[in-house]
């Protein structure tokens, strides 16, 4: 129970960052601007065609579709090779949360999309931004099942490393082929790891709970 309240409380530190920068994207962008084109100078430079190739096929990964694709197939081999049934839930939920939770602050917050050149098309509010909250929440959730389920070794670090390098690389692709700022990056991790603090605690003792009837290994 004591852990319980750790991660709510830190959740909680998490969700109130989230809130503030919200509150300061909503009514008062203009004291963002600095930051976020300072920034997106950095990213972007002058476009050259070699980042442009390799950025828009990183941000690829972070699409709905591609993302739902992992999610059901590391689902499945969960629940059904390796009979992990609670790890194949917990990864189910943090895709279905994020999903819910990014579009419906999409909505709250309205914040319009950058006005600088787009690499592609896209639809839809700026912030939080779903690529960024998506890939991470996933990835974090992976990282979670991983220190669980693998042994103490450098194979397991170099797995969970790649899986959160991946998720950054996918977030800083949205300011690079221009449809995000940096601050809907920043509230993309602050959302999901608001959501992973808080789901986390409820998935562990379930996860032992079912351990311990003989429900899955």
């Amino acid at each position: 129970m004591k852990n319980k309240q750790i991660y709510l409380r830190n959740a909680s530190f998490f969700a109130l960052a989230f809130v503030i920068l919200g509150y300061i994207v909503k009514f008062y962008p203009s004291t963002l601007a600095g930051f976020d084109s300072t920034i997106q100078s950095v990213i972007r430079g002058n476009l050259p065609s070699g980042a442009t190739q390799f950025w828009t096929s990183i941000t690829v990964l972070g699409n709905t579709v591609i993302i739902l694709a992992i999610t059901l197939i590391l689902a499945a081999v969960f629940y059904y090779y390796k009979k992990w049934k609670m790890e194949a839930y917990f990864l189910l939920a943090s895709f279905a949360a994020m999903g819910v939770a990014s579009t419906a602050l999409k909505y709250v917050y309205q914040r319009p999309r950058p006005s600088i050149e787009w690499l592609i098309d896209t639809i839809g509010y700026s912030f939080p931004s779903w690529h960024t909250a998506s890939t991470m929440m996933i990835a974090g959730a992976v990282v979670i099942i991983v220190q669980q389920r693998m042994k103490k070794s450098m194979a397991r670090l170099i797995l969970q490393a790649s899986l959160i390098l991946i998720a950054i690389l996918v977030a800083i692709s949205r300011i690079y082929i221009g449809v995000h700022y940096p601050t809907d990056i920043v509230g993309g991790w602050l959302l999901a790891i608001t959501l992973l603090q808080i789901m986390y605690p409820f998935y562990n003792q379930k996860r032992f709970e079912w351990r311990f009837q003989s429900k899955q290994k």
